[in-house]
């Protein structure tokens, strides 16, 4: 039934442009969007940005008069809209920059993509005050609170504005910038629309093929794993978790190498949860639990979208991409409470809860990773547990390593990205819990479930400098806030890309 389906056209994140010319300076925008900075702590009035002393001129109006008359107050993500009377112009927005730090613009961004949604154009000087890494902050803002995804016969019910200008942009490093950001927005973009599509077409080989088109859009290497090759060489893990599954399992692998890479170049591997849809398996989840289980794959979904971006910010080390993609589901050959499993390279893991199947299908592509591709450094990123939720709310990822110098440089890049994460310890006093009295180990220690899940995964690590990053608690944004939409986050490229992106991404790291 899936090779039936066919996906409707997708609305498209808005163009952006530069120019140092002001709004009214640009002829045919639709609306001018003007930054508002809060009263100071003397309590003087709001201020209002680059623009908008012309813009008052332009059309006879007191603006800073209007603005206080309906309260403004210039608080991040502040929106208020004017209309106007022009034979271009129709609209005029005011946004609150808050305090001007890079996240206030990121905000800002996203405020000025919903309030101009349907509309053909922006002349925007809000990023004409902006301090340094704020416009692409602001770009990215833009770019993903403008997001959507329908599957509706008539189309999408809103589309986002068609055109962003950036205007009063001076910067000579301008170019670059807006270069990056639209490189990690797209991304996150990507992303975002992977973890969205329904199951009954996002199967394990669709995955493959999304992979495939990435790949031949950035230039990547890319090699597929059907369920043959999988048993050939011995992927336990995978197979076991897409045995009851009529979509058989996939595992996906891309390769970025930048330009004049030599032997000596560092290879970092990434590995993606690439669990396309889950039912939990004979330990059934409970209705609520699987209404968003087709984006159980949003780990798999980073890396993807990660690897397809490496070439825009530069990259300057190697970088594979590992992605371990099943379904989960229920029938007679599906995995047993009990079974043991032998994963790539011959550990063993005892089944004791077969909605712990991430673990499993990861553990095969680390494993690989170690055997055959030796990382310099490896990262794996999933929806691993409900735990992190638990521990962390749904703001903020976790993250496990093994070694300090990459645990500061994956910290620095959720600074920098937006994406936040906080460290989470390896408790070695737990190891005990994720034995196993018939196998190597149990993929379903009690307690602790977050960190004994890590531990579990850290075995197949080896001497690597390993991080584990588990953003279960982020994976899904109950409702619109800042730059994320309802729905699927597509958390994790942002994240990654300011690390790979980095002039260093391996600095310090033995």
């Amino acid at each position: 039934m899936a090779a039936s389906l066919q996906l409707p056209a997708q609305i498209s994140p808005p163009e952006f442009a530069l120019s140092p010319a002001l709004p009214h300076q640009i002829g045919g925008a639709e609306v001018w969007a003007l930054p508002v900075i809060p009263a100071d702590a003397e309590g003087d009035s709001i201020a209002l940005g680059p623009g908008a002393e012309e813009a008052g001129e332009f059309f006879g109006l007191d603006l800073l008069g209007l603005l206080e008359a309906q309260k403004a107050t210039g608080r991040t993500g502040e929106v208020i809209t004017v209309p106007v009377v022009h034979d271009d112009v129709r609209v005029l927005m005011f946004i609150g920059v808050g305090e001007q730090s890079v996240t206030d613009y990121r905000r800002a961004g996203a405020a000025l993509a919903r309030a101009a949604k349907d509309r053909a154009s922006v002349a925007s000087s809000v990023t004409a005050i902006a301090p340094d890494e704020a416009l692409g902050a602001f770009v990215v803002g833009a770019m993903l609170g403008s997001f959507g995804f329908h599957w509706r016969s008539s189309g999408a019910v809103e589309a986002p504005v068609a055109r962003i200008v950036l205007a009063g942009t001076t910067d000579e490093d301008a170019d670059d910038e807006l270069a990056r950001a639209l490189a990690a927005g797209g991304a996150g973009w990507r992303s975002r629309f992977l973890a969205s599509v329904p199951s009954n077409l996002k199967t394990p080989a669709w995955l493959a093929e999304q992979a495939v088109e990435f790949a031949e859009a950035a230039g990547l290497d890319v090699t597929i794993w059907d369920e043959q090759r999988l048993a050939e060489e011995g992927f336990g893990g995978v197979l076991a978790v897409g045995a009851a599954s009529v979509s058989p399992p996939r595992l996906i692998r891309l390769d970025y190498s930048p330009p004049g890479a030599t032997k000596k170049t560092p290879t970092v591997v990434l590995v993606g949860k690439g669990i396309t849809f889950d039912t939990g398996g004979l330990d059934i989840k409970p209705p609520a639990g699987m209404l968003s289980m087709k984006r159980d794959m949003s780990g798999g979904a980073a890396v993807l979208a990660t690897m397809a971006a490496l070439r825009d910010v530069q990259c300057p080390v190697r970088v594979i991409g590992l992605v371990p993609a099943a379904e989960n589901a229920i029938g007679g050959a599906a995995m047993r409470p009990g079974d043991v499993i032998r994963h790539y390279g011959g550990r063993t893991s005892e089944v004791n809860n077969t909605d712990a199947e991430g673990r499993l299908v990861l553990a095969d592509a680390m494993a690989y990773a170690v055997a055959e591709l030796k990382p310099d450094v490896l990262v794996d990123i999933a929806t691993l547990t409900g735990a992190m939720k638990v521990a962390l709310g749904q703001g903020t990822g976790g993250y496990f390593a093994n070694n300090e110098a990459l645990a500061g440089m994956l910290a620095d890049a959720s600074s920098s990205s937006g994406e936040l994460l906080w460290r989470m310890p390896l408790v070695a006093d737990y190891e005990e819990r994720v034995s196993s009295r018939i196998a190597d180990g149990d993929n379903s220690a009690g307690g602790a479930q977050a960190i004994t899940a890590a531990l579990y995964l850290q075995h197949f690590a080896g001497d690597v400098p390993w991080a584990h990053i588990d953003f279960a608690s982020i994976a899904e944004a109950p409702a619109e806030r800042h730059e994320w939409t309802q729905g699927p986050t597509g958390f994790g490229p942002r994240l990654l890309l300011a690390w790979l992106g980095s002039e260093d991404p391996l600095e310090g790291i033995a």
